[in-house]
Order: structure tokens, then C-alpha cells, then sequence
């Protein structure tokens, strides 16, 4: 089937940010939400989502023009708008029984054989479709879009038990050739691919970052280039994608793992993250973050917080011997033996650990993980693609040496001379 118009309920971020990417591929596109208390207008959650989308940076739409094809609406009055819509896409509040109850609406106006999907990142497929129409199950699955969906490629996909091949067939081709986007298949499991890596290597980072043994502007250096990974590095990164949003993804991952899952032993809520959410540190999108801009000498410095007090300095954009000295080899970062490197090899090793022991669970192919991180996190290397480049054989030893487990399948890759 061809997908020409698409639906989207939910104006927040994300909503909003797929239907400009939908209008950019130069399709109509309509855009519900609910009618909050007091409003003035009754589809201003819409309405405004538009018109913050029209000013953001970077922004969300190609051209200006293109919010024209975005036709705003709320779901009390404008369920009917759905009626045409040849792929709906639900992007609410991660809450099982709000979107369920979305579903049925949905179920109500939509043609036969048109496509709903999830853009959840927290719940399974089999926990939505639970209890839901048979025939409403063969035309819905997940698809995770990233943020912001206008420049992240990544498009994981995940299938129920009674989706229809020709369903998801469809919106691969739309999301490929219309969006640009790299789709990953993914199993029904917690986080995911890139989400289920991406957030224990953020958590690994906190705990490390916390025992004080590097700041801040440090361990953002050391988590970088010799790496293959973005210059925000990990707290540069909180900062970008929005702190607060950091406990509620962790509290979730921690929730729907198995007991015996190695993140649930980083899992933790640091009272100094605490209390920037609490305060509005919450990054690019608040008053600062990790880092911020001080203006009241009239002109803006960059300063950075110590993680011991929560006070900040001048940023001095240090760059560490071993950063220096590996230049872009993770192994010579590796063993370079100082504290900035000391600390990636703590985060990365175990962040690498993890993502071979989740293989086949998460997936089937090293290939689809290393696709997601890359596309997902903007990494330059996958984590098996990362292994290679350090050496299975000298990675295995290491961890041998300071008497950690060695995951399965990373011994066998050693001993057939890599991933790839």
C-alpha cells in the first residue's frame, strides 16, 4: 500500500517533530491533541506546537512553507481528519492505558487497513496490543523515531506478534525513501536497541563521573574523538537532550529489565542531578545544565559545574594527556594510564560488555546494533565495529587480567579474529 497522508496524536516534541519531518517529504500531514482546561482555543496545543517549531533551532522544518501542510487539530472535535489518513501515528504520554484508550478512538474512524503505530520508547508492543482487537493488531507496531526526528536518522521498528508484513513493509519504504531514515528492526525488548545501550552508557558515565576522580570537562574529553563519539561527549549530551528527561528513562529501563540485567547494579538518582531538575538545570532547554552561560558581566562566559558541591567555574576546555597522546585510537586511550583515560576504559569496557551480552536478546546481527548506535547516538563505530578497532584479542586479555567476565559471545569473537 502507499502511505500519502499521515496522522499524528500528540503535539509534544516528539509528535510535533515527526509531523514537520512528514511535511517536509512534502506530504499532508494532521496533527491532534487534547483539549487542555481554560483553553482559548481548543486546538492551541497543536497550534502552538506549530508555531514553536516555526522558531526553534535547529529547525524542524525545510522550509517555513511547509507548516502549511500541517492541519492542526484536537482529539474531542477532529477524529474525523483521520478518517483518510493512510498511516496514524500515536506519540502521547507513555502511559499503557492513555494510549490504549487512543487506540480505540483511533479504531473507530480510521479506514480498513490503514496503520497505527507507537512512537513509544519505554513499552512493549505485546503490553499495548494486550486486549486489543485482533484486526487492530495485524496493522500496528512500534516506530521509535529519535530526536530531533528532522536530523536523527534512526527509525527502529518493532512488530507484534500479529502484525501484517505488508503494514510494516509500507512504512519502511515511506520512512526510507520519503524521510531519510536508516530503519533497524529490533525485538520486543526493554529499551530496544540503541536506547537499551545508549542509556547504560550514559548511566555508566554518572557513576564513574560521581567518584570524583575526573570533572566534568574531563570525562566529556575522554568520551570522544579517539572514541568515534560526538564532542558533547556524556554530559554535554544530558545537557543537549534535556536532564530531566534522564530519571524517567533510567526509573523505566530499571523497571522492565530482567533482575539479573547489569544495569539494574548502575541504576541510581544522584541528589545533585536531583536538584537541578528541581531547580530547572535541566540543560540547553532550562537555565543550564552541566554547563551554562553566565551573561551577568554582560558578556557570556561558559561555565562548568563540579560534581562534589554543585558550584560552577569558568569552563577551561581542558584536553588530557591521554587525549591527547591517542589521538584516534581508542586502545592508545586505553592504556595510557591517567585518570581521563582510566575513566573511559571503566565506562566503555563496560558499556561494550553490555551490548555483547544482550546479543541475541536485543537482536540477531551485530549489524543492526552497530546500525543503531550509529544512527541513534551518532557514534562513528557501532560497539562491535569499537571492539574491532581496539582488538578482540587484547580486549578479552584485559578483561582477564582484572578478573571480570568475558561475554560469550566477545570470547568467540576473539578467537575468530573479530566481528567483522
Amino acid at each position: 500500500m502507499a502511505i500519502n497522508k499521515v496522522a499524528v496524536i500528540g503535539a509534544g516534541v516528539m509528535g510535533s517533530g515527526i509531523a514537520a519531518h512528514v511535511a517536509n517529504a512534502g506530504h499532508d500531514v494532521v496533527l491532534l491533541d487534547i483539549v487542555p482546561d481554560g483553553a482559548k482555543k481548543r486546538s492551541e496545543l497543536a497550534l502552538g506546537a506549530v508555531e514553536r517549531m516555526l522558531k526553534t533551532e535547529p529547525a524542524a522544518f525545510m522550509e517555513k512553507r511547509g507548516a502549511k501542510r500541517v492541519t492542526c487539530g484536537n482529539i474531542e472535535d477532529d477524529l474525523n481528519l483521520l478518517a483518510d489518513a493512510d498511516w496514524i501515528v500515536e506519540a502521547v504520554i507513555e502511559k499503557r492505558d492513555i494510549k490504549q484508550q487512543i487506540y480505540r478512538q483511533i479504531d473507530g474512524v480510521r479506514k480498513a487497513g490503514s496503520i497505527v503505530s507507537s512512537n513509544t520508547s519505554t513499552i512493549p508492543c505485546r503490553d499495548l496490543m494486550d486486549g486489543m482487537d485482533e484486526a487492530f493488531q495485524r496493522d500496528f507496531f512500534i516506530t521509535h523515531f529519535f530526536n530531533p526526528p528532522r536530523y536523527m536518522r534512526l527509525l527502529e521498528i518493532v512488530a507484534g506478534e500479529n502484525t501484517r508484513a505488508e503494514a510494516i513493509a509500507a512504512v519502511r519504504e515511506f520512512a526510507d525513501i520519503k524521510l531519510g531514515k536508516g530503519v533497524v528492526d529490533c525485538k520486543d525488548t526493554p529499551g530496544f536497541i540503541a536506547n537499551r545501550i545508549g542509556t547504560f552508557w550514559i548511566q555508566a558515565a554518572v557513576v564513574e563521573a560521581f567518584k570524583g576522580t575526573v570533572t566534568v570537562e574531563e570525562a566529556d574529553a575522554a568520551i570522544g574523538r579517539a572514541l568515534g563519539i560526538p564532542k558533547t561527549g556524556i554530559f554535554g549530551l544530558m545537557d543537549l537532550v534535556g536532564i530531566d528527561l534522564m530519571p524517567l528513562v533510567s526509573k523505566s529501563l530499571y523497571d522492565s529489565v530482567p533482575e539479573d540485567d547489569a544495569y539494574r547494579t548502575l541504576y541510581g538518582e544522584p541528589e545533585l542531578i536531583l536538584k537541578m531538575i528541581a531547580e530547572g538545570s535541566i540543560g540547553r532547554k532550562g537555565k543550564g545544565g552541566f554547563y551554562r552561560l553566565n551573561k551577568e558581566s554582560g558578556k557570556p562566559v561558559k561555565e562548568v559545574i563540579d560534581l562534589s558541591d554543585g558550584t560552577y567555574s569558568t569552563a577551561r576546555r581542558p584536553t588530557p594527556d591521554s587525549v591527547r597522546a591517542a589521538k584516534n585510537s581508542p586502545r592508545a586511550l586505553f592504556e595510557h594510564g591517567d585518570a581521563s583515560s582510566a575513566f573511559a576504559w571503566q565506562v566503555m569496557s563496560s558499556t561494550l560488555c553490555y551490548a555483547a551480552d544482550l546479543i541475541p536478546d536485543i537482536s540477531d546481527t551485530v549489524v543492526a546494533v552497530d546500525d543503531a548506535m550509529k544512527m541513534g547516538y551518532a557514534w562513528k563505530f557501532g560497539p562491535f565495529e569499537l571492539i574491532d578497532r581496539i582488538g578482540t584479542d587484547w580486549l578479552v586479555e584485559r578483561l582477564n587480567a582484572e578478573n571480570r567476565d568475558v561475554p560469550a559471545l566477545l570470547a568467540l569473537a576473539a578467537e575468530n579474529g573479530g566481528f567483522y
